[in-house]
């Protein structure tokens, strides 16, 4: 039986936070829908705008920033939501993803890649950048990140 006081961050029984369960919600509509109707990109980049526009302020800023640095330096990527976040995928998947500091129940908000992303630096490299403001030089580095994830040189 769950306790009816846990909050929204508590573990359930079932192992997952409330967060996780509608993430993983969100991630079976998502495929329903994309099996459904072969979205089209634009209806794709309209449901990852509709997820920025949902997020508390500070972590819209981040999104939206993100969002016009990927339109901008990789255009070939279709954004999209992914678990209910903006992502931004090729044929393949998910290149990279933004994560909100309050639905990722973390104390930043995150901005990742997947395997597909080509960021490979020798034997360990990073996957995963906590993001807690902007400024020119995470623009900078964003762009830059973005950039190798597509393969376009530093």
């Amino acid at each position: 039986m769950t306790d009816p006081s846990a909050s929204a961050h508590d573990p359930v029984p079932e192992g997952f936070t409330a967060h996780e369960r509608e993430a993983i919600r969100q991630r079976a509509e998502e495929l329903r829908a994309e099996g459904r109707s072969g979205k089209k990109k634009a209806d794709l980049e309209r449901a990852a705008l509709d997820a920025i526009a949902a997020m508390p302020d500070a972590d819209r800023a981040l999104a939206e920033r993100i969002h016009a640095i990927v339109t901008r330096v990789a255009p070939e990527l279709t954004a999209k939501t992914w678990y209910g976040f903006p992502a931004y995928a090729r044929d393949e998947g998910v290149v990279c993803f933004f994560t909100s500091a309050e639905k990722g129940e973390a104390r930043y908000a995150v901005l990742g890649f997947n395997d597909i992303a080509q960021l490979d630096d020798g034997d360990m490299w990073p996957t995963a950048y906590a993001i807690v403001d902007w400024s020119p030089t995470v623009e900078q580095r964003v762009a830059q990140l973005i950039g190798r994830a597509v393969g376009i040189a530093d």
